[in-house]
């Protein structure tokens, strides 16, 4: 039997997101938190306790305040990366708690 109508699944996913923003918006969230951890390396993984992102800030707790302050002088460099990963600029700001 014949296949008439096959589609890529990356198209077909592709379409979902452009007919739904806000899974969209939530999907790259996703993939900017997920990079966070591939960045960093084990050093500073080990020192995050919790990541979270609302209105377009990605809240950060840092257990260790020589590892909080090292990540504030990089962080619009942190911030350019991470909307890098995620594919869309999903952040404004990075707050170290």
């Amino acid at each position: 039997m014949k296949r008439v109508n096959t589609q890529n699944i990356g198209s077909i996913i592709d379409e979902i997101l452009a007919g739904n923003p806000e899974l969209s918006i939530k999907m790259a969230e996703n993939r900017a938190i997920n990079a966070w951890y591939s960045l960093m390396g084990n050093t500073v993984t080990r020192y995050t306790d919790g990541l979270y992102i609302r209105n377009r800030i990605l809240y950060a707790k840092i257990t260790s305040s020589v590892v909080k302050s090292e990540l504030t002088l990089c962080r619009e460099q942190l911030i350019r990366r991470l909307n890098e990963k995620a594919g869309r600029e999903v952040l404004d700001n990075i707050v170290f708690k």
